[in-house]
C-alpha cells in the first residue's frame, strides 16, 4: 500500500491488537442447528412484541416479533421450524429476558416485497421493515437514524473496526466490497447526502485497497488508535467537525453507519432479506479454531465454540463482543443477537485477573481519555457513594471505551465504577 498520510482524534490509547487471528480467515456459514432462542431485545428501545406461540410454524425470514413504539425494531425468524415456545434466558449480561425458542425443521423460506430502490421514502420504509439496527454493537435502531432531525450533507461509514481481535467488518469490505458501499448509498439516498467518507485504520491494508480502487469512493485512511472507531472521533477525524459534548453527530450534519450495517441495508432493499443473520468473529488464544462465521441470530454461544472446537481448558475468560467495550461472562449459555460482532475465549495471558490497587493519582487514565474528562475522580467519588460529585469530572459523557481501565498501573475497574455510577444517577432520577 503506497504512503497515505492518517488520520485520527487527540488521545486515545495504543496496543497489540492480535487481528492477525483472523484477519485472513475467510467469511464461513455457520452450520445449521437444530434450536434457536431469538431475543426479543436485540436493540435499544422497547422490546418487540411477539406475533407467534408455542405450536406456530414459522419459515426462514418470517416476521416473529413487531417492534413496539419509534424506537425499536422488528424481528424475524433466522431458520424454519416450529415455535417451542416463548422462554425467559439468561442473556450475556447475567439477566433474564424473553426469547423466542425455535426447533429447526423444514426448509421453507420467505422474502420481503420488491421495493422501488429509486425512492428514499421507500428504502427508509424498508429499512425500518427489515428490522435493521446498528451493528457495530449500539443497536440503534437504524430508521430513526435515516431521519434526522436537521439539515446532514455527511454520510460517515465506519470501518475502523478498532475493537483488537474484531475482523467482522474487515472482512466484509474484503469480500463483498461492492455491496457494502451500494447499501451505504442506498442510506445515503433516505437522507438525500451526496457525500459519503469511508474511515478505515491503517491495519486494514487489503480493504483500504478494496475500496480504493472503486471509482467514485472517498476514503479517509486513519491511524491505529483506538477508539479511532467511537462516534465523535471518527467525524473529527474523517471531517474536522467537532460534536457539542451534549451534541449527536446531526448537530454537526453528519450521520454515522456502521460497515455490516450498510451490508445489511443492502440485502434488505437488493436482496428482500430481512435482517437475522451477521458476520461475527470468534477469536482469542483459548479457541481452538479461530473463524469469522455468519452466524444466524438466536445461535447458541456454547454451539458457535464447538464448531471453532472447543475452548483449551486454561481459557481464563469468555467476551460477548470485543476485549475493550465487550461482557465477560459467566458461562457459554447466552445467544447471539443482532449487535454481536464478536466471541472471545481469552488464555490467562490475554485477560487480566490481576487484584486492583489503591490510585496513586499518576493521571495516566486523564491523558489517554479521548473526552477529556478525569476518570480517577469519577472513580473516587464512586466509591465514595458521593455520585452528584462524579458529575462535575464528565461520568455523564463517558462513552465507557475502556482507555482508562487500561492504562491504569493499579489495575483498577474505572468503567464499572463508571457505569455504577450512571446506573444510581438515573436511579436517583
Amino acid at each position: 500500500m503506497a504512503k497515505v498520510k492518517t488520520k485520527t482524534f487527540k488521545k486515545g490509547v495504543h496496543f497489540d491488537d492480535k487481528k492477525y487471528l483472523t484477519k485472513d480467515a475467510e467469511i464461513e456459514e455457520m452450520p445449521l442447528i437444530d434450536d434457536y432462542f431469538i431475543a426479543l431485545s436485540q436493540h435499544i428501545g422497547v422490546p418487540a412484541t411477539p406475533l407467534v406461540e408455542s405450536g406456530d410454524k414459522v419459515a426462514e425470514g418470517q416476521l416473529i416479533a413487531k417492534a413496539e413504539g419509534f424506537v425499536s425494531a422488528n424481528v424475524y425468524s433466522p431458520v424454519s421450524g416450529r415455535v417451542v415456545g416463548i422462554e425467559k434466558r439468561e442473556n450475556k449480561f447475567g439477566v433474564m429476558d424473553k426469547y423466542i425458542h425455535v426447533k429447526r425443521e423444514g426448509e421453507e423460506m420467505v422474502t420481503l416485497p420488491p421495493i422501488d430502490v429509486s425512492d428514499g421514502k421507500a428504502i427508509a420504509d424498508r429499512i425500518e421493515e427489515a428490522g435493521i439496527v446498528g451493528l457495530g454493537g449500539a443497536g440503534f435502531p437504524t430508521h430513526v437514524k435515516a431521519a434526522p432531525k436537521k439539515p446532514v450533507d455527511l454520510l460517515i461509514v465506519n470501518a475502523a473496526e478498532c475493537e483488537p481481535y474484531l475482523n467482522c467488518d474487515n472482512r466484509l469490505l474484503i469480500e463483498k466490497p461492492v455491496e457494502v458501499i451500494e447499501g451505504a448509498k442506498l442510506i445515503a439516498k433516505t437522507i438525500d447526502i451526496d457525500r459519503i467518507i469511508f474511515g478505515i485504520e491503517e491495519n486494514k491494508p487489503r480493504a483500504y485497497e478494496q475500496l480504493s480502487n472503486i471509482n467514485g469512493v472517498e476514503v479517509v485512511l486513519l491511524k491505529k488508535k483506538y477508539p479511532q472507531g467511537g462516534e465523535k472521533q471518527i467525524i473529527y477525524a474523517c471531517s474536522g467537525r467537532k460534536v457539542p459534548a451534549k451534541g449527536l453527530p446531526m448537530d454537526v450534519g453528519v450521520v454515522v453507519q456502521n460497515v455490516a450495517t450498510c451490508f445489511a441495508v443492502y440485502e434488505a432493499v437488493m436482496l428482500n432479506k430481512p435482517l437475522y443473520e451477521r458476520v461475527l468473529t470468534v477469536s482469542g488464544h483459548g479457541v481452538n479454531q479461530p473463524k469469522n462465521l455468519l452466524v444466524k441470530n438466536g445461535t447458541p454461544y456454547s454451539a458457535i465454540l464447538e464448531y471453532c472446537g472447543g475452548i483449551k481448558e486454561d481459557t481464563q475468560k469468555l467476551v460477548a463482543g470485543g476485549p475493550m467495550m465487550g461482557i465477560a461472562m459467566s458461562n457459554a449459555n447466552g445467544v447471539t443477537t443482532k449487535t454481536d460482532s464478536g466471541l472471545l475465549a481469552l488464555s490467562p495471558e490475554e485477560a487480566n485477573s490481576a487484584q486492583p490497587s489503591a490510585c496513586i493519582h499518576c493521571g495516566r487514565c486523564v491523558a489517554a481519555c479521548p473526552m477529556n474528562l478525569m476518570p480517577l475522580y469519577i472513580d473516587f467519588y464512586t466509591q465514595a457513594g458521593e455520585y452528584k460529585e462524579a458529575i462535575k469530572y464528565g461520568v455523564e459523557h463517558c462513552m465507557e471505551c475502556g482507555c482508562c481501565s487500561y492504562v491504569c498501573p493499579g489495575k483498577r475497574p474505572i468503567v464499572q465504577s463508571i457505569k455504577l455510577c450512571k446506573a444510581k444517577l438515573k436511579e436517583k432520577k
